[in-house]
């Protein structure tokens, strides 16, 4: 799953329970340095044969810039939008971070929270969290199984805090 729960019941303050969702990544580093690896090769192999020729430095640069261009690409994949939600008995904090723009924050009282799964949104299994007077999105680049299971995991700690 692409979340995890960090949770923590410290004798006198109470259960503070922390969430962060993240997208899938489909490339992990290893496979990185794979296809980066493999292409470069690819791109070497045809370039061989012109060892020892002008030809080569006509078409050196253009495979080097292919091979730069996907790192470029591949490392800005990377750079995904985060959230993260923090909610013990008297405060929930959920922080969205896009790339390229400022931190967006909710805050609400856990007590009047009230969390929906909406089977006619914009998506399918469509979450979102409102306190009666903002409605807000949750996880909305996890796939739909994931919002329920989501859902499920947040509406029990929601009744714990309760």
């Amino acid at each position: 799953m692409p979340y995890r729960w960090h949770d923590t019941a410290p004798e006198q303050s109470g259960a503070v329970f922390r969430l962060e969702i993240w997208p899938h990544r489909s490339l992990p580093a290893r496979g990185f340095v794979w296809v980066i690896g493999l292409t470069a090769t690819g791109l070497a192999l045809p370039l061989l044969a012109l060892l020892g020729t002008t030809e080569l430095w006509g078409l050196l640069p253009f495979a080097l810039l292919a091979i730069w261009a996907l790192w470029v690409a591949i490392r800005r994949s990377y750079a995904a939008p985060r959230e993260e939600l923090v909610m013990d008995a008297r405060s929930l904090h959920l922080r969205r971070s896009d790339p390229g723009r400022p931190d967006r924050v909710w805050q609400a009282n856990p007590y009047w929270l009230r969390l929906a799964l909406h089977a006619d949104g914009p998506v399918e299994d469509y979450l979102t969290l409102t306190d009666g007077q903002r409605e807000i999105e949750l996880g909305a680049f996890l796939a739909p199984e994931e919002r329920v299971a989501l859902h499920d995991e947040l509406a029990e700690r929601l009744r714990r805090l309760r």
